[in-house]
């Protein structure tokens, strides 16, 4: 009888036991993301989560974005969570066309969420118009007790009377939440604070580049600085993207500097996250290669994810890469693919062909440099067909270039977005030991280190084809 007791009692403790303990989600591998594609959920099904953004809670990544009709109108905001960012699971739709009235007719764009501490609420923000034309030019609120769950519409407004079209939101170290608004009928990119339970404007806190006509913002802060990654305005066509910074979210803020190419690889920002981990964080690009650029609709795009780098503090890269590898455990994000990208190194010199001040504007200049495994130092050969190549920039995906096609020896050698004109094809021409000159198709001249100099910043430029060392470059691996 005791020994039986004993059983039973080892039995209902073991039950409770169980019954109190937490299931956790699988620690996340690393994972990799194949870019310019449409993902699909688990059950299979495409992710429709355009212009978004996401949200950590708990273990989960919850990924917030536009689910349209074929019409591109309002359909759904739909949600989506993962542990490593590639498998996501579709969770709810969490705002419908049944939500409130005025969105059963509606274009709702750029959804992003929030959680507030102290009201314990998700906070929803986007941009709210009607289904067939943009003359609301409104924001709208919705709130949910869960991250997932159905959210209560609040209404839509104007933020202090302005007009407000694309827009994010970013919420601060110290608890304190702002809505960026492409203002102003798209002139102005302003910065507001928002009231403290985060469902209405208290402030303008900065209007930091007015009559530049910004959109698809998203800000995000890293260390000390905080940055601005935005687009301009071209539609669904996507456009040279660019970037500000500053120690202040309300600055003073520096002016825009180009980042990436002159289309941002096909797409355009929707969000910046943060991937923290155990080894630190790291920056992960995420944007929308819109559907309506290439023919169809919103429902037809594809995610664009890239990897940003940090040179210094207050600068940053955005390579591209086919496919981008993301360990959410460790923290780290990095490009797969696409390579290899070699230095190439002046044979009088030994330094390396370098991208001045680490520019991705058009027309930077094309310098040497003490070699230092910079992505402004890191160059791709591509056939351009005939026995030519492009040679083009890691860290802007732009071109080697002679600039205005001039076919005058001394003529300046850039950097400029690809675009299949000759003066950006080179042919390799061995020189032995490894070396090559490049010959220009357009001009026949080759590359040349101005004056056949040895110092930094001498000037690439091309010059009549000799058998000077200072015309001559190997490949170095990186």
């Amino acid at each position: 009888m005791v020994h039986r007791l004993r059983r039973l009692l080892l039995a209902v403790l073991a039950g409770l036991l169980a019954a109190f303990v937490v299931v956790t989600p699988a620690r996340a591998a690393s994972v990799t993301v194949t870019n310019a594609t449409q993902f699909t959920d688990t059950t299979g099904e495409v992710v429709h989560a355009h212009g978004g953004g996401v949200i950590k809670a708990g273990a989960y990544y919850y990924w917030f974005g536009e689910n349209r009709n074929a019409d591109n109108s309002f359909r759904y905001v739909s949600v989506y969570r993962s542990t490593d960012l590639r498998t996501w699971e579709f969770r709810n739709n969490a705002l419908t066309q049944s939500s409130a009235s005025e969105l059963a007719s509606a274009g709702i764009e750029r959804p992003k969420v929030i959680y507030n501490s102290t009201t314990r609420k998700y906070v929803m923000w986007m941009h709210k118009e009607t289904a067939t034309d943009y003359s609301q030019a409104r924001v709208a609120v919705a709130v949910s007790d869960t991250v997932d769950g159905t959210y209560t519409y609040l209404g839509s407004f104007r933020p202090l009377g302005i007009t407000s079209r694309d827009m994010t939101l970013f919420q601060d170290t110290d608890g304190s939440a702002y809505l960026v608004s492409s203002a102003n009928e798209n002139a102005d990119l302003d910065i507001f604070k928002l009231t403290a339970d985060y469902t209405g404007v208290a402030s303008l806190a900065a209007n930091p580049w007015p009559g530049t006509f910004r959109e698809a913002p998203a800000l995000f802060k890293r260390g000390g600085v905080y940055f601005m990654l935005t687009s301009a305005n071209s539609g669904w066509k996507p456009n040279q993207q660019a970037y500000a910074t500053a120690s202040s979210v309300a600055g003073p803020w520096t002016p825009m500097t180009d980042v990436g190419d002159n289309t941002a690889y096909g797409s355009q920002t929707a969000y910046v996250l943060p991937v923290q981990g155990t080894s630190g964080t790291s920056y992960l690009y995420m944007g929308d290669r819109w559907g309506n650029s290439m023919g169809g609709n919103v429902e037809d795009s594809q995610y664009v994810w890239l990897p940003l780098t940090f040179p210094t503090p207050v600068t940053m890269d955005m390579p591209w890469y086919p496919q981008v590898t993301i360990d959410t455990a460790a923290g780290t994000v990095s490009g797969a693919g696409g390579g290899p990208y070699d230095a190439l190194v002046a044979r009088h010199s030994g330094k390396c062909l370098d991208v001045a001040d680490n520019s991705a504007a058009d027309g930077a200049t094309v310098t040497q440099w003490g070699c230092n495994g910079g992505l402004n130092q890191q160059w791709r050969l591509t056939d351009a067909g005939n026995g030519y190549v492009t040679v083009i920039a890691q860290h802007s995906g732009k071109c080697l270039d002679v600039s205005n096609a001039s076919t005058t020896a001394g003529a300046n050698v850039n950097q400029y977005y690809c675009n299949g004109g000759t003066n950006q094809q080179w042919q390799l021409q061995s020189q032995g030991d490894g070396y090559v000159r490049l010959v220009a198709r357009h001009s026949g001249k080759c590359l040349d280190v101005t004056g056949a100099s040895t110092a930094d910043g001498a000037r690439l430029i091309q010059w009549d084809c000799s058998s000077g060392t200072n015309q001559q470059f190997r490949e170095n691996a990186i």
